[in-house]
């Protein structure tokens, strides 16, 4: 975006759209969700969401191209609910943590191929290499979206909330989000894993859109370079997932992600002191790496665990839709934020984001005290 001209502040702005789109759709997903059916909704919603959007960025001259690209993408939140629902609804509650796991280092796989970008980045400059980026994406989404179709079923309770469903409008649904609320606001659990989860969206998002303004503009690291990095922490993350997380959610969820706070919270201290001349930049940006691998990979997968864990199993798509909204609700105003903050300093983001994950430290602390309320909270048990 900022090849094409936008300034820091617009960038955090389309950010923004996203995830206002996202609660916006987020609200719509539980009914639309139970009507279609989990595997119809995934693939519809899928294509919406992801192929067209990736036509657009191909073709994308200027800010309102992103803008309108990122209010679509922001249906995003219909599959991405219904593909959890498709998911876990018919594993085991014991197998829960382990298949989003799975699904995180599935996704950091992907990361392994970015150095076909680095290539593509090094021989057309970053314009005509993302634009070719974007077209590879239209077609292998497309293709990921006809074949998970094909190969997957409908869950046992898919088709008993479809049924439910039948000849019931959306609107008839959406009122039902009262119960729904009542449920939510019952469940302890389920609200400790929203502030996590918010939590997590928020400082992931201003990773994501930040970590390359600041590395390429402020520390002056090639264009071409940029691809290599999310490599090397996709790698971190994967050796992590698959070797220490098991071992630390064994018990209550304390320990794994007070850890994985610390250790996303050291990532990005590093990050921000690191100096732009001599040659430690590249080793700290290594280290920082390190850490932001482990803290941010283990993250996502235990938010995603809590809710899963904590949402009542009958009314999942629903909760779950309320659950995406109010987190994206809340993560909403700190693209634009962020944005601005940018614009100051690029490390403001950055010292946004250790603010959050410092008060994500102490909720947990509090939440996991001897004595407390939730501290027999086991990760495999079921919340009373």
């Amino acid at each position: 975006m900022l090849a094409l001209g936008l300034y820091d502040s617009e960038v955090g702005f389309v950010a923004t759209v996203f995830m206002l789109s996202q609660v916006l759709f987020a609200f719509l997903s539980g009914p639309i969700i139970d009507k279609l059916g989990r595997r119809k909704a995934t693939a519809i919603f899928d294509f919406i969401a992801w192929s067209i959007p990736c036509l657009i960025w191909w073709r994308a001259e200027n800010f309102w191209y992103f803008l309108i690209a990122a209010f679509i993408s922001g249906v995003t939140m219909i599959p991405s609910n219904a593909w959890d629902c498709l998911l876990i609804e018919d594993a085991e509650k014991s197998e829960v943590t382990s298949i989003n796991t799975l699904v995180i280092v599935c996704a950091q796989l992907s990361v392994l191929f970015a150095p076909i970008a680095a290539v593509l980045f090094s021989r057309l400059t970053l314009v005509p290499a993302i634009r070719i980026l974007y077209l590879n994406a239209f077609v292998l989404m497309t293709l990921k979206i006809v074949l998970l179709y094909i190969f997957s079923k409908e869950t046992r309770m898919g088709k008993i909330r479809m049924e439910e469903s039948r000849g019931k409008s959306l609107f008839s649904l959406l009122a039902g989000y009262g119960g729904v609320l009542k449920i939510v606001g019952k469940s302890r659990g389920t609200l400790f894993a929203l502030v996590i989860t918010a939590i997590v969206g928020i400082v992931a998002m201003i990773n994501a859109t930040f970590w390359p303004i600041i590395v390429n503009r402020k520390l002056l690291v090639p264009e071409y370079l940029l691809p290599m990095f999310p490599v090397f922490r996709s790698l971190i993350a994967i050796t992590f997932l698959f070797l220490v997380i098991p071992r630390l959610t064994t018990g209550a969820l304390k320990l794994p992600i007070l850890t994985s706070l610390l250790c996303y919270f050291a990532g990005q201290t590093i990050l921000i002191f690191i100096p732009v001349d001599g040659f430690v930049k590249y080793p700290m940006l290594f280290v920082s790496l390190v850490f932001d691998g482990f803290g941010l990979g283990a993250l996502l997968a235990l938010s995603r665990s809590l809710v899963a864990l904590n949402v009542d199993p009958d009314e999942r798509a629903r909760v779950q839709a309320i659950l995406n909204m109010v987190v994206m609700a809340l993560t909403s105003p700190f693209g634009w934020i962020a944005g601005i903050l940018s614009g100051i300093s690029r490390d403001f983001p950055f010292v946004l984001n250790l603010c959050f994950l410092a008060i994500g430290f102490l909720i947990t602390f509090i939440y996991y005290l001897p004595g407390g309320a939730f501290s027999k909270l086991q990760f495999l048990k079921k919340q009373p």
